[in-house]
Parts: C-alpha cells; structure tokens; sequence
C-alpha cells in the first residue's frame, strides 16, 4: 500500500487560528511551539513546518491585527525544538529574495548537524518592495526574476553543502552566476542528510516547474479530489525533462481536519469554526484585499459591493497579492449570486482551505483516498488552535490510519530524508 507522509503547520499570525477559543495560546511562548512540535513526533509525522514573516502587515495604514504581537524567526524556533524532539522533521520557511546562499546554506547546514539530519528548506520569493524596505538591497524582483534567482539560490547553496567531502575534507568553493558571484571556504561539515530536505511552496506554472527541477517536496493547495488528481499529474510529468523519477518529488497539499463524533456533528464543528474564523470584520478585510478598496462602510450580512476592485490599490502590504483582482472578484460575485450569500457567508465558503471533515473513520478513509488515486502524497496538516489544535488528529485518526497500513506505526530511520523515502544526495565532487 502506498505510504502516506503526514506534516504539522504552526498555525501562528494567520486567518486560519481561532484566537478567540479559549483553549488558543501564544503564538510566541516557546511552549506553544513544543506542545504542537511533540504531539507531530507522538504521531509519526514526517515534520514540524513553520512559516516566515519578514515584516509585519499593514491593513489601510494600520499594522494588520493578527500581527500586533510579533512574528518570530522561524530557524532560531527550530533549533530549540531540535532540543526537545528526536525524529521529527523541522522545515523552516526562508526567502531567497532578501537572503544571500552563503549565510543561509550554513544556518541551515547547522541546524541538520544539530537535530542529526532533520533540518528542510521551503523556499520562497518575494516581488513585494514594501518587505524589501526592511532590507539593505530594498526594492523587489520582477516575478521571473525572483524564480531564477530562487533557482540559483538552491543550486549555489548545494554547491556550498558539497565543498565538504563525505570524508570530512573541505574544499575552497566558487560560484559565479547572474545573481550571485561568492568564493571562499565553507565553515560547516557536510551535514547528516548530505543535503537538509528542500520545499517549494506555490501552485503558479513557474512554481510548479521549480518544484519539479530543484525540489524534494511541493507544498501546495487545490481544493478536490479531481484538481488534486490533475496537479499531481501535471507536476509529476515535469519532472523528466529534469531527469528525476516521480518518487523524487513529494507533492503534499496543505489541508485542515474537523471531526465530531459522527459525520453531521463534524459538520456543525465546521460550520461553526469557519464562523469564528470569518468574523464580520474578517470577511471585510478579506474582500478590501481583492477590491484595494475601503469598505467599511459596508455591512458584512449584505450584498458584495457594485464597484469593481482597484488594481494598482496599495491599501493592503505584506500580503501575498492578488494576481487577478477583476477576476477574482467575478468569481466572489458569482458565488454569492448563485448562492443568495452576503459578503460574510461569501468570505466563508471562498476562503476556505481544503478541509476534510467528518468522524476519524470518514477522515481516514478519505485521507487514504487521495494518496491511493494519486491525488497527493501526503498533507500539511493546519490546525485551527494553536497549540493543541492537532491533538484530536493524533489521537483518533492516525491510529486508524496505522490499522489501514496507510502510514507508519514507528519511524524506520533517523533523517528527514528518510521519513519522505528520499535518497541522499550522491556527493559532486
């Protein structure tokens, strides 16, 4: 049977988190992140998956409510977690936009040393200039630059990984490329895995094609079984041309899990997460981000506004933008109109991440669906509580899992790279 990969999402400064539950804690305390980083371990998961924030958002001119009390460094988080756990994977989300290969390929060897071979990369980009203005270079990158210089990011940092020998022998290295001209000695050892995991997040066809020339697992998100089937599809054939094998690339959806005792009371769970995710002034806030426009004048229990959005609209900065603010906003507008919805019950059902819910055995089976027809490898799995938000999870569905012989009962290996089934890189010398 085909194994299926299972990793934990720190549900910290997002829309996801019910920060009015109150069983809802820090998103700081390094409590919170060992409390969800042991639990993952408890359960057999492949690894612990943090997110990056590198300035904090603004809304309107206003620091963006969920980010109020700070954003933390995700590999400083990491390597105090690489204390507390012995197995688990821990991947940390760096931008190769506003980073440099040298410093971030020995932060990240440091930390495979450290947690003995655990440590992972999800590369991302950048083409926003309001993050850059927290950087010396400032401004930003067209969308094709920043994927080719993510590209050379990852290859510079694997040609820094293998200056050292598996001998322990180092090497003077040099590179000289379009973005990065660097020479010198590399400070840290070949690491455990030879070369930390390396994760790409997006679903764009510029993505999709790095995913499949640089990546080891690709974080994505579609929202059925039939758009799961079509993305693993499509990626997986791409990754020929590269001369790799579909085994070399883990594709891993990031999703969320209600359950209830029973299939209608996950149901009402549900429903009544989304609603506490989505308040009233949430859903305004999330539909000034596709129209650029004020609109709190708006009540959020009537109709979407008649104008139509504002393209070049700079009132929301530090989020990922909108590619197609007019299209996106015709497909608001047909939701809502097919569906008789205020701008509220739309933000719900919009917004809403792929979720599977139902009682555990619902859950597991379909969980197991998806892996078993080629839907996804595994899951990135984002709770809605923080910390405890994957207990329930762990408790209840792995177990059923495990009786399937759909996903481990114990780990096989001591590396990250061989919780995914990933070979060791062969040494280039």
């Amino acid at each position: 049977m085909k194994q299926m990969h299972l990793a934990a999402h720190f549900p910290g400064v997002n829309s996801t988190t019910v920060w009015t539950d109150p069983r809802s804690r820090s998103q700081i305390d390094f409590s919170s992140f060992e409390h969800l980083a042991r639990t993952a371990e408890r359960g057999k998961f492949d690894f612990f998956f943090l997110a990056e924030g590198l300035r904090l958002r603004e809304h309107n001119g206003r620091i963006h409510d969920l980010d109020v009390v700070g954003r933390p460094e995700s590999l400083t988080v990491l390597n105090a977690l690489a204390a507390v756990t012995e197995r688990l994977g821990l991947a940390a989300t760096v931008n190769a936009t506003f980073n440099e290969p040298y410093e971030l390929a020995r932060r990240l060897a440091t930390l495979d040393h450290l947690s003995d071979g655990r440590a992972a990369w999800n590369v991302v980009t950048s083409s926003d200039a309001f993050t850059g203005e927290n950087f010396r270079r400032g401004g930003y990158l067209d969308r094709a630059d920043r994927y080719t210089r993510a590209a050379e990011f990852v290859s510079t940092a694997r040609e820094l990984w293998d200056s050292w020998t598996p001998e322990g022998d180092s090497r003077p290295f040099a590179h000289s490329g379009q973005h990065f001209d660097i020479s010198g000695e590399f400070t840290v050892p070949r690491s455990p895995q030879g070369h930390p995991v390396v994760i790409q997040a997006g679903d764009s066809d510029e993505g999709r094609e790095f995913a499949a020339s640089a990546a080891d697992v690709i974080f994505t998100r579609h929202g059925t079984l039939e758009a799961g089937r079509r993305f693993y599809a499509d990626v997986k054939a791409r990754l020929a041309k590269y001369g790799r094998q579909p085994g070399d690339l883990k594709i891993m959806p990031g999703v969320t899990v209600v359950l209830g005792d029973t299939d209608a009371e996950a149901q009402q769970n549900a429903a009544e997460i989304r609603h506490q995710q989505v308040s009233p002034q949430n859903a305004i806030l999330a539909l000034e981000q596709i129209w650029g426009r004020d609109l709190s004048s708006y009540d959020p229990d009537g109709p979407l506004p008649d104008i139509d959005p504002d393209p070049a609209s700079d009132l929301v900065q530090g989020r990922v933008r909108v590619a197609d603010p007019l299209a996106a906003a015709a497909r608001w507008r047909e939701l809502s109109e097919a569906k008789g919805l205020s701008i509220r019950q739309t933000a719900i059902e919009a917004t809403a991440r792929q979720s599977f819910i139902g009682s555990p055995a619902t859950v597991a089976a379909e969980l197991e669906t998806f892996v078993a027809t080629d839907a996804a490898d595994g899951f990135i799995l984002v709770p809605h509580l923080t910390p405890g938000g994957l207990d329930g999870f762990v408790d209840r569905v792995v177990p059923l899992l495990q009786e399937r012989g759909a996903f481990r009962t114990e780990y096989t290996g001591s590396t990250l790279r061989s919780h995914l089934g990933l070979a060791r890189p062969v040494w280039k010398s």
